[in-house]
C-alpha cells in the first residue's frame, strides 16, 4: 500500500511515516527542502515538491492508495489545504486522513483553527473516504522550551488554569496509521486527547519533578508573552497563537470520556501520560 505523508519531515508527520513503515507500507514524503528530505528514515521515499504549487499538487499524489494531509501553521495554511484536497481528488486517491485540531469550531477567531474548519468542510462535501483527526495540544511542543525549562526553571507556554487535555504525538501517529491502513474509519472524526487536563501550574510541577529542580509557571500575561515571542517568531504567528492562548485561558480545551473511549479503541491502548513523557525528555536533556 502506497501512502503519501505530507508534513512528513515535521514533528507529527515524521512519527506518522515511521508508524506506517512499521506496518510495512510504502511511504512517500514531499517537502520543499531537499536537505530536510535527507533526514528521512531509511525506507521512506522523499520527493521535492511544494504544496503551494499546482505542478506539485497535480503529480505528488498520483499512484497513491491513501494520503495523510497535514498543513502546518502558516499564513497560507487554508489555501494549501484546499489545494491538496483538490489534488487528491484529481489523482484518483480515495482515502485521506486529515490532521485538524481539537474542537476547531470552538475558536473561529484563531486563524489556525478557522483554517482547519474550512478544510474539514471541503472534505465532508467531497466524495472522498475521509477521516478527520482532531488532536489537542501536543506534549512534544514542550521540547521547544528546553532552555527556559531546563536552564531557567520557567515553563513559558501560557496555557492558563482551565486545563488542556494534551496528547502525545506518538498516539496521534498510531491513530493516523490505523485510519490510513485499516477499514471502518471513513466518515469518522476522532478527538485525540490525553488522560487528563493540564494547567500551566501543574505542567511546571511535573517538569520540576522530572528534572529535580525548581520550575515555575511563567503565568498568563499575554502581553509579556507576546513581547518575548516576537523576538524569535514571526508577527503573524505570534498573533495567531495569542488568540489561541487567550481562548485556552478563558475556556480550556478538555477531552470527553467518550473521546478517550473511541481513541483507545482506535489505537488499541490507553493514552500515554504527560508524566511519562516528561521523564523521558528529562533524561535526554540531562544525559541521564
Amino acid at each position: 500500500m502506497k501512502i503519501v505523508v505530507t508534513g512528513g519531515t515535521g514533528l507529527v508527520g515524521s512519527h506518522v511515516a515511521r508508524s506506517l513503515l512499521e506496518r510495512g507500507m510504502d511511504v512517500t514524503v514531499p517537502s520543499r527542502s531537499e536537505e530536510r528530505l535527507n533526514t528521512l528514515p531509511d525506507g521512506v521515499e522523499g520527493v521535492v515538491g511544494d504544496l503551494a504549487r499546482p505542478g506539485t499538487i497535480r503529480t505528488v499524489f498520483q499512484g497513491a492508495d491513501a494520503v495523510f494531509l497535514l498543513n502546518p501553521v502558516s499564513m497560507t495554511e487554508l489555501h494549501e489545504g484546499l489545494m491538496a484536497v483538490n489534488g487528491v481528488l484529481g489523482s484518483g486517491v480515495r482515502r485521506i486522513v486529515y490532521l485538524s485540531v481539537h474542537e476547531a469550531q470552538s475558536m473561529p477567531l484563531a486563524p489556525h483553527f478557522a483554517a482547519k474548519v474550512a478544510v474539514e468542510r471541503a472534505l465532508k462535501e467531497s466524495d472522498l473516504e475521509w477521516t478527520v483527526l482532531r488532536p489537542n495540544n501536543f506534549y512534544q511542543n514542550d521540547v521547544w522550551f528546553q532552555q527556559p525549562i531546563a536552564e531557567y526553571g520557567v515553563y513559558p507556554q501560557p496555557i492558563g488554569s482551565r486545563g488542556l487535555s494534551r496528547v502525545d504525538v506518538r498516539d496521534i501517529a498510531e491513530a493516523a496509521a490505523t485510519a490510513l491502513t485499516e477499514s471502518g474509519h471513513a466518515g469518522e472524526t476522532y478527538d485525540l486527547v490525553g488522560p487528563e487536563p493540564w494547567t500551566g501550574d501543574r505542567t511546571a510541577t511535573v517538569w520540576a519533578e522530572a528534572l529535580g529542580r525548581d520550575v515555575r509557571y511563567a503565568g498568563d500575561d499575554l502581553d509579556a508573552w507576546e513581547a518575548q515571542s516576537v523576538e524569535f517568531l514571526p508577527d503573524w504567528m505570534v498573533y495567531d497563537f495569542r488568540v489561541m492562548y487567550d481562548l485556552f485561558q478563558r475556556r480550556g480545551l478538555i477531552g470527553s470520556d467518550e473521546a478517550l473511549r473511541r481513541q483507545e479503541t482506535l489505537i488499541g491502548h490507553g493514552p500515554r501520560t504527560f508524566e511519562d513523557f516528561a521523564r523521558e525528555i528529562a533524561e535526554v536533556w540531562t544525559g541521564a
